[in-house]
């Protein structure tokens, strides 16, 4: 499948498709053949997924790629609002049920549970089976904010000392809810979630990340061009041995003109 380019940003792989469709498609293609390259030397592997209408394409195309055994893989996902009904579609566990992990007969799917009385003692659950079940896959996207999970720049920290944690929403997240059509208004979305921290994600030995749609390319612009810093939390994936980055001409429209004018 042909891309319109690839390159790298310091230690970031990024491959811009010719349309939203085709980036779904070439990285769920190269999700599975890392998956089935994996299971050829260990017993299982370990997956956190993003819940998001971004990772829609991906997903899609992950569920129907032939030849993986799932029944060999264990899912996770990377974060969760706290305060939505067991069934409400927008909980991020819901959203990945129906997407993906209904669709494939995955070994074991583990759910962050959102609404236990214990904020604290369900981020040290999650934690353990973190730990327990080391990741080797994060199938991941970027916020309108350069967030990552829900790593919004006022609560992300590059040296985390924690995985998991409950945080506050700042407000582009939870307009960013409402922009992609999960929230009829600002005032249904949640102001708090459980959330994987930047260490958790990254600590990762494979990390794809999916960025399409016009409403990401300032985003796109801040993680390839701006400093790595805290204040644009998904440059972090710069410093990646081992990350892949997928743009569409959309996403990726700024840093495009920024880069043809230097």
């Amino acid at each position: 499948m042909p891309l319109l380019q690839e390159t790298t940003v310091d230690k970031l792989h990024v491959k811009l498709a010719q349309n939203r469709q085709e980036l779904g498609q070439y990285a769920a293609e190269m999700a599975a053949t890392k998956i089935k390259s994996l299971l050829q030397s260990q017993e299982t592997v370990n997956i956190i997924f993003a819940a998001a209408p971004s990772q829609n394409e991906f997903l899609d195309a992950l569920a129907v790629q032939p030849g993986v055994e799932w029944q060999r893989v264990n899912a996770f996902h990377m974060d969760e609002y706290i305060g939505l009904s067991d069934e409400a579609p927008q909980r991020f566990g819901n959203f990945l049920k129906d997407r993906f992990f209904a669709k494939v007969p995955l070994k074991e799917v583990f759910y962050i549970n959102g609404n236990v009385a214990e904020a604290e003692a369900e981020c040290q659950r999650y934690s353990a089976l973190l730990t327990q079940y080391p990741t080797d896959i994060v199938c991941m996207g970027i916020g309108e904010n350069c967030h990552i999970a829900f790593n919004d720049p006022h609560i992300a920290f590059f040296n985390d000392p924690v995985l998991v944690k409950k945080v506050d929403l700042d407000l582009t997240s939870r307009q960013q809810q409402v922009h992609d059509g999960c929230f009829a208004s600002l005032e249904l979305v949640p102001e708090y979630a459980l959330t994987l921290t930047i260490p958790a994600l990254v600590k990762a030995p494979t990390v794809f990340c999916m960025v399409p749609a016009a409403h990401k390319a300032e985003a796109i612009y801040h993680t390839l061009l701006d400093d790595i810093s805290e204040v644009y939390p998904s440059t972090i994936l710069r410093t990646h041995p081992n990350a892949t980055l997928f743009i569409d001409p959309n996403s990726a429209q700024q840093w495009l003109e920024a880069t043809e004018t230097k």
